[in-house]
């Protein structure tokens, strides 16, 4: 019994370092590279309606969607009151990872 116990102890642990945190799962700083060849298009002028980078009062209620749902809308795209997200910014060949890490930097840009 002591040893199940020791497992499933174990076994809790480890799951809980793995969850669904998706703030570990990204990279700022290849995020940057992606945000410069392609984010900034819209993002550095707010081309489209999109928030500028380090615009803090344009991303506050957007930074209160969470990470895990601005991702999503920057994969499949969003159209929104007062701007429109075009998929994967219109670059059909960035990873959902490459979002992912623009839209981190972003965010961090943005706090």
């Amino acid at each position: 019994m002591t040893r199940f116990f020791l497992v499933a102890c174990c076994a809790l642990f480890i799951t809980s370092m793995t969850s669904s945190d998706a703030k570990a799962a990204y990279d700022v700083v290849a995020g940057k590279k992606v945000y410069e060849t392609t984010c900034a298009a819209c993002h550095k002028g707010g081309l489209l309606g999109a928030p500028k980078l380090g615009d803090k009062a344009a991303w506050a209620p957007r930074l209160t969607q969470g990470l895990d749902v601005l991702v999503s809308k920057s994969i499949k795209g969003f159209q929104g009151k007062t701007g429109t997200m075009p998929a994967r910014g219109g670059d059909a060949k960035l990873t959902d990872a490459q979002v992912g890490n623009s839209v981190d930097y972003l965010i961090e840009q943005s706090k």
